[in-house]
């Protein structure tokens, strides 16, 4: 049996019909929101309370799952410090976290029976907490691929700092990474 395939997706400030055609193109049957906070002031097609409805008349599921949502905060002992950005930091701290480990479960779970896109806010996927699920789901045999637009997919790559051991992945700053 082949990995299961997750596709992501940032909405950014996407005309909600051009949304669900690249979902649709994709042959996406299921949405994941990976939004701790499923609304947007400014792209209000996007919140919690009308998507849905837009996504099943297209024949697509919406499932909101805050717990692989962002806004983390880091831990003052880190062992992720190879992220300069706080709340890469913060989320890579999460992910060590057992409610992480259960809501990454869920998704591959979900990902098994059915085709799976997560979305957030954030255009391009380097700059949003979907590319350390994306790290997740590579360590446990999951194919991911980010949706780029109409006709561009790209597969994700594991971070280029990150360490692993088993599902375990640390980003230690330069210093305290392992050769390679």
């Amino acid at each position: 049996m082949s990995s299961p395939l997750v596709l992501t997706i940032g909405h950014s400030t996407r005309e909600l019909p051009a949304f669900i055609d690249l979902l649709t193109e994709n042959g996406v049957t299921c949405l994941v929101d990976v939004r701790t906070v499923p609304r947007s002031r400014t792209n209000p097609q996007f919140n919690r309370d009308t998507l849905p409805d837009a996504l099943g008349a297209a024949g697509i599921d919406y499932l909101h799952l805050p717990g692989l949502g962002g806004l983390r905060r880091a831990r003052p002992d880190s062992p992720n410090m190879g992220w300069r950005n706080a709340s890469f930091r913060g989320y890579a701290d999460y992910m060590g976290t057992q409610e992480f480990a259960e809501n990454l479960e869920r998704l591959l779970a979900l990902a098994a029976r059915e085709r799976v896109a997560l979305m957030c806010a954030e255009a391009v996927p380097w700059r949003c907490h979907r590319s350390l699920i994306g790290d997740a789901l590579l360590t446990r045999g999951c194919s991911v691929a980010d949706i780029m637009g109409t006709g561009r997919t790209q597969p994700h790559a594991l971070t280029s700092w990150a360490v692993v051991n088993g599902t375990e992945i640390t980003y230690p700053p330069a210093d305290e990474r392992p050769a390679r």
